[in-house]
């Protein structure tokens, strides 16, 4: 066993820092709604939440694609660290969308190592995760294990979602009042970032993450380019996927974890949550079925979906970040994240944060 493995044995990871960027352009849902060609029959702002949304710059010489999204969201991170570029072990990235530059969607090299060499992150390790909308939680969760196993001291996770070109094709392609598309009308573009290590303590710790994997939903949402036009789309069933049993599973699934590990909703006392950013209706039914379940009051809900939209895998952290910013969140606060994906994934994350600056 090395010196850092049995060191692993002891560690405690916390979030070390945070960072996030959001392109300048605001697009309303008034807006987006009013490019389609069909009437459209529900308020789509009323039933979301959803007001505004940011949109990427699409000037040549301003061009914010995925890559320029997530590298922007860890320079803002690295302003917060203690860690310089070349002391990260490992480069993360976790983007649905990889795009570099229009309509260059990068497969190969992984989009990590080249958002580490763009960084100055010349000795760290490097692999991309795709998991939907779970994508960032998931690269924690795996960043989380390999910190504790003693494989690497630290490392950055990241994001950059330019996913409005779904809703770019939506409106161009939405012909019908109920049509497969619409929920990427909901979508806003994000870079998101954040430094992990094995620094923590009762102040600063990741406390558990988990994911699970529901695969029986994995054809309810799908994003694949359009079976129309030359267009990336998105394709939902939303009366088959957002249902009561599907939330359900996850709470009982939250429920088991806290009874295998010795801990009760109560036990936990949470002072927040960060639920994923899709429709605040949605969200506060979720929040309704949990207290229900366990009995008690959900922790306050954080959210930031009025004026950005479901950013994608971005989401939790752009809630995070935001709410720093705006200093809600004291020192010392335990937030829970509850995952809820494509895939069908669903998840917790807890965390207590005090480090954390915005």
């Amino acid at each position: 066993m090395t010196d850092l493995q049995e060191a692993g044995k002891m560690l405690r990871t916390r979030f070390e820092s945070i960072g996030r960027y959001t392109p300048e352009t605001v697009v309303s849902t008034a807006e987006l709604i009013a490019q389609l060609s069909v009437r459209r029959a529900l308020d789509l702002e009323r039933i979301t939440g959803i007001k505004n949304r940011r949109v990427y710059d699409s000037h040549p010489d301003r061009y914010e694609s995925s890559f320029e999204l997530a590298l922007r969201a860890m320079q803002d991170c690295l302003q917060r660290s203690d860690y310089a570029p070349d002391e990260l072990d490992i480069i993360i990235s976790t983007s649905i969308t990889r795009t570099r530059g229009k309509g260059i969607f990068c497969g190969a090299p992984a989009f990590a190592l080249m958002l580490g060499n763009a960084i100055g992150a010349t000795n760290a390790r490097h692999f991309d995760i795709s998991n939907a909308c779970a994508g960032m939680m998931t690269g924690v969760l795996v960043l989380d294990r390999m910190i504790k196993a003693g494989v690497v001291r630290n490392g950055m996770v990241v994001s950059g979602e330019q996913i409005t070109p779904i809703a770019e094709t939506a409106v161009r392609e939405i012909s019908k009042s109920y049509d497969a598309q619409f929920a990427a009308l909901t979508v806003g573009d994000a870079g998101a970032a954040v430094v992990l290590d094995g620094r923590g303590d009762d102040d600063d710790e990741i406390h558990y993450v988990g994911l699970m994997t529901a695969a029986d939903g994995a054809e309810d949402c799908l994003g694949m380019p359009s079976d129309k036009s030359s267009g990336m789309a998105l394709y939902t069933d939303n009366r088959t996927m957002q249902n009561p049993d599907r939330y359900m599973q996850a709470i009982h699934r939250m429920d088991l974890f806290l009874k295998e590990t010795g801990r009760s909703w109560e036990s936990e006392k949470f002072d927040y949550s960060i639920l994923h950013q899709f429709s605040r209706p949605l969200s506060d039914y979720i929040l309704q079925l949990v207290e229900q379940h366990f009995g008690g009051p959900m922790p306050e809900p954080l959210n930031v979906l009025e004026e950005y939209g479901n950013t994608a895998s971005t989401s939790h952290f752009l809630v995070l970040h935001e709410h720093l910013a705006r200093q809600t969140i004291p020192k010392g606060s335990k937030i829970l994240m509850a995952v809820q994906a494509s895939g069908i994934v669903s998840g917790h994350l807890a965390a207590t944060i005090s480090r954390l600056e915005a």
